[in-house]
């Protein structure tokens, strides 16, 4: 099994742990938030449903990603993953953000009925929410520290776990901290307040996550250091007289196309440059692995010049 096969069956792990919290929480935190009566309790089951949906979709991406390239998609299914992470932070920010400030604007305006024993239950419910989400948390964190850390985590639907389990668990602090100031003051406003809380929470996340999805879906640059490296090879080789221009977009998680126009030296025949260029390209996949899609425009500055010349292209010049 490849690395990256085996870095996909972690994260799906991952997601499975994160499903199976967020299944069990949402209907724990339904269940005590209509018998308490709770717009933070029911804003938070909300929260759960929706990453509970999101870590469908991440399983989709993982699976559909993987896919070889074919005909109609020659540079095969990588960008599904961020398609998929998109529709999650869609899903976050209606189902969880939206539904969060209704609740909110709905107790400020109506209120809640108190009921101190469905309060209490309540309270449970989001003590073992904050253990299970923490748990999910964890491991993801422990997953993200095995691929490098923060600065290295490339792969979008381990991202995604992590700032929904992030926000799961402030989440919960928030409503633990609404409900109990509810109960201690008797002042719906404190409940109403986390949870607006909780939904302006939800919707800086699926912003943040959805305008990353969204620049990876457009095209994005390889990481710098990678597009230095591959300069470098450039060049390095003594057959390249400069770099004209060198263009990098990302294809998939660990897969990124390379274009590079270069300009040979004077004097290599047809048979010379080919061979230069398949050992350039063999070169920077073995520089940088990712680069699975590499193509040289190569060109000669001193035929060009030639080939533009008036005589060349039968255009009369005069005094």
């Amino acid at each position: 099994m490849t690395k990256d096969r085996k870095a996909d069956r972690r994260t799906r792990i991952t997601v499975l742990v994160a499903l199976a919290a967020n299944l069990v929480i949402a209907v724990a935190k339904a269940i005590g938030g209509m018998a308490a009566g709770s717009p933070a309790l029911l804003s938070e089951a909300a929260h759960s449903v929706a990453d509970s949906l999101n870590e469908v979709f991440l399983l989709a991406a993982l699976r559909r990603s993987r896919r070889p390239a074919d005909r109609r998609h020659p540079f095969g299914y990588g960008k599904e993953r961020y398609f998929w992470s998109l529709l999650a932070a869609v899903g976050i920010f209606v189902m969880g953000g939206c539904f969060s400030f209704f609740q909110g604007f709905e107790a400020l305006r109506n209120g809640t009925e108190e009921s101190f024993g469905g309060y209490v239950a309540g309270l449970v419910v989001l003590g073992v929410a904050l253990l299970a989400e923490g748990a999910s948390l964890l491991r993801a964190l422990y997953q993200m520290r095995r691929q490098g850390g923060l600065a290295r985590l490339r792969d979008p639907a381990l991202r995604t776990v992590i700032a929904e389990d992030g926000t799961a668990v402030l989440g919960v602090c928030l409503a633990l901290a609404g409900m109990a100031l509810h109960m201690a003051t008797g002042q719906v406003v404190w409940e109403a307040s986390a949870s607006l809380a909780i939904g302006a929470l939800l919707v800086y996340v699926a912003y943040r996550l959805g305008r990353d999805a969204r620049d990876q879906l457009i095209g994005e640059a390889a990481d710098p250091r990678a597009s230095g490296r591959i300069e470098a090879v450039l060049r390095a080789q003594p057959e390249i007289d400069s770099v004209e221009a060198l263009f990098t977009m990302k294809t998939g998680v660990d897969t990124t196309l390379v274009a590079a126009r270069v300009d040979l030296v004077p004097g290599l025949d047809s048979e010379r440059v080919e061979e230069v260029a398949v050992r350039i390209k063999r070169t920077i996949a073995r520089t940088v692995p990712e680069a699975d899609q590499v193509f040289l425009d190569v060109t000669d500055r001193l035929a060009q010049e030639a080939g533009e010349s008036p005589a060349a292209t039968g255009e009369r010049g005069g005094a």
